[in-house]
């Protein structure tokens, strides 16, 4: 165990980052980096799933409370799609995930839609209504 990298992480980041760069690959806490760079990736899937929920959410709310649209919401939608493209345009690799990852964020976004409008969640159809590669498309959101 890496005493360094259970007490200081960040100055942990930057000797395994030294060690790399000069080459010194037995020195290397091999176990934590593997474990660190596994992280990375898990967190742009869930920073995706986090766009796509809150997406999911608005366009719900949107679609189910059309009289209580704000601006807000707008700007929401548009923030979110421009989040979950860019993270994929930097992450290509998620496309093939997305499918997992749209049905877990719109699970999520019926429950908040639900909470944030009062409505049961059984009002909200059980899989997602949206093409996802469509809201995701360059096409103008309505």
């Amino acid at each position: 165990m890496n005493q360094q990298y259970d007490e200081d992480f960040y100055s942990w980041a930057f000797t395994q980052a030294d060690l790399l760069k000069n080459k010194k690959i037995e020195s290397l806490d091999i176990e934590h980096l593997v474990e660190e760079i596994e992280c990375l990736g898990s967190e742009r899937e869930r920073a995706l799933e986090s766009f796509l929920r809150n997406l999911f959410t608005h366009l719900l709310k949107d679609q189910y409370q059309p009289l209580m649209k704000t601006t807000s919401w707008e700007i929401t939608i548009k923030r979110s799609i421009n989040d979950a493209r860019k993270t994929i345009k930097k992450n290509p690799g998620l496309k093939s995930k997305l499918k997992e990852i749209t049905k877990d964020a719109y699970e999520d976004a019926t429950y908040e839609a639900a909470l944030q409008t009062g409505m049961r969640k059984s009002i909200f159809p059980e899989d997602c209504p949206w093409n996802v590669d469509d809201l995701l498309s360059d096409k103008e959101v309505k």
